[in-house]
């Protein structure tokens, strides 16, 4: 783990006076928008869900559309009239920017040309960061944020389910090693190329704090400009991995004690809003609602492809509303293009009957699995992690993001997310 001892030169105050994320008093007078150009993503990390066509929460890797590069320029051409104190442009997904090459770099580029005085940023867990130093420095893009959450691959492999490297799905300690090695020197090749480097470390009680005062330590011998150490978010309705099992977020005392450990140079910053993928405005008053394009957004739509069958864990065949284990029938769908067709119902025995009788051997999911194993997902209120693992297992996506929604929206958005990754599958529910 090769560290760069030197003393970093300091940046241009031109590069953070007006940028609230690098600074905390230029938050309060400049503004940052999202452009959300970037729906595909390489790793799958345990906290997080991204949610598209989603205006009620407030968190990383949530949007409300997608937008194509010439859509983005028309919504920042907006938000330059709305938003005079707009400074920044950042890219941050819903899913990896450099997951998405091609739309990220045609999109900076139209905004160079369209408002070169903005600064241009990215915000990447750093897996495919090293084939693009080159493209960033040639954007002028002089604000990357990678997000590192650990130092340690063992502590990696609690953290990620996977991470898809080199045309393979890498798991466990080996895909954890993967990503750390290119992260680390991605910070190197970065900070050569006087590229400000902001980390994001997740604080995930019990899996990786103990870690940050040594991430910040590796990040400010490395020249990092500043450290962001970001609270745990787990809600159990956000569907992520970590709320469906029960992990807690940090309380802030936790949090407040963790910082203090952080000894080096990387400034700690600590007025991060965690937000959206779309999010506009000043950090702590979000604007992006105001900046809707209806109809320059990208409508999320099931482009014409193969058939899909989806089954639906619903009472009443309206609402998502069951819990997986609780189902006593799937209905059966299949979507074609822009048509979606109720084909059957299929029984099955609900193997869970409460907190104290759910049945934790897989043979008790046999009879769902059997009835499920021609769908390419399940969609459900919710569903624990034994009968998501041994889905996933199966290739069967579990959907756990829908809860309390209309099904018929529930499958058409399904159907889009699934298809847009088919040449990257992930769980929507992990």
């Amino acid at each position: 783990m090769n560290v760069c001892n030197s003393t970093p030169a300091p940046f241009p105050s031109s590069l953070t006076e007006d940028h609230p994320c690098y600074s905390e008093e230029a938050s309060h007078r400049y503004a940052r928008m999202h452009l959300a150009v970037a729906p595909a993503c390489n790793i799958q990390c345990r906290y997080c869900n991204r949610k598209f066509d989603c205006a009620n929460e407030s968190r990383p890797g949530v949007v409300s559309g997608l937008l194509t590069p010439e859509q983005a320029v028309a919504r920042t051409r907006q938000a330059l009239i709305k938003l005079p104190n707009l400074r920044v442009i950042g890219i941050a997904g819903p899913g990896d920017p450099l997951a998405n090459p091609g739309r990220v770099f045609a999109t900076c580029s139209l905004l160079r040309e369209m408002a070169p005085e903005l600064h241009l940023c990215l915000s990447t867990n750093g897996l495919y960061l090293l084939d693009h130093v080159d493209k960033i420095v040639g954007h002028g893009i002089r604000h990357v944020t990678i997000t590192l959450n650990t130092l340690d691959p063992t502590i990696g492999a609690e953290i990620y389910s996977w991470v898809y490297w080199n045309k393979r799905r890498w798991r466990g300690v080996e895909a954890a090693r993967i990503l750390l090695d290119r992260q680390l020197a991605a910070v190197h090749a970065l900070t050569r190329r006087d590229v400000l480097v902001k980390i994001n470390s997740v604080l995930i009680p019990g899996i990786n704090d103990e870690q940050i005062p040594a991430i910040h330590q590796w990040v400010s011998q490395a020249g990092v400009f500043s450290h962001n150490v970001m609270p745990l978010i787990s809600a159990a309705e956000h569907g992520t991995y970590y709320g469906v099992t029960g992990v807690r977020g940090p309380s802030e005392q936790e949090l407040q004690d963790v910082r203090s450990q952080c000894q080096g140079s990387a400034r700690l910053m600590t007025h991060c809003r965690q937000c959206r993928a779309d999010a506009a405005g000043l950090l702590a008053m979000d604007r992006h609602e105001d900046l809707t394009l209806p109809s320059r957004v990208i409508p999320i739509h099931i482009p014409a492809s193969p058939p899909m069958m989806l089954a639906v864990a619903s009472q009443n065949g309206e609402l998502v509303d069951t819990h997986f284990g609780h189902a006593r029938a799937f209905l059966i769908y299949q979507v074609t293009g822009e048509e979606i067709v109720l084909v059957g119902q299929r029984e099955v025995p609900p193997y869970c009957h409460g907190e104290d009788h759910c049945v934790e051997e897989e043979g008790g999911l046999a009879p769902a699995l059997g009835v499920l194993k021609d769908c390419q997902g399940v969609i459900c209120a919710r569903i624990g992690y034994t009968p998501w693992q041994a889905l996933a297992a199966r290739g069967i996506t579990p959907v756990n993001s829908h809860a309390n929604q209309p099904v018929m929206e529930a499958l058409r958005l399904t159907a889009n997310r699934l298809r847009q990754q088919k040449t990257q599958p992930v769980s929507l529910a992990c």
